[in-house]
């Protein structure tokens, strides 16, 4: 089982590097307007248009691979179990414990006075 889900660590990460150089790779919205006004962006390795459609399906295909594997990972890491943590367990309500000897907050005898 362990070597399982190390395999899925590897491919997690391998994946998650993936989509960073990716993403870095792309250019934004704005370089398509400096390309028009002939600042020479556009020269690419995928020519002028055909890295937008190879970038964005492979970091899509990345992104469902990190996801996936996430997700099993979690799955895995459960163990089966059912337990919510704090919000599973039942609530017992417990009367609050005053100890013996604790004043109940009202004015006992004396007073002190403040020196003049």
């Amino acid at each position: 089982m362990e070597l399982i889900k190390t395999l899925i660590w590897v491919v997690n990460l391998l994946s998650a590097v993936t989509i960073i150089v990716l993403v870095l790779m792309q250019h934004g919205k704005g370089a398509d307007m400096g390309a028009a006004f002939g600042s020479g962006a556009s020269g690419s390795l995928f020519g002028a248009s055909g890295s937008a459609n190879f970038l964005s399906r492979t970091t899509a295909i990345a992104a469902v691979v990190f996801f996936s594997t996430s997700l099993t990972l979690v799955y895995l890491s459960g163990g089966g179990k059912t337990d919510l943590g704090v919000m599973g367990g039942k609530v017992e309500q417990v009367a609050p414990q005053i100890p013996v000897g604790a004043t109940t907050g009202k004015a006992s005898g004396t007073t002190s006075k403040i020196p003049e």
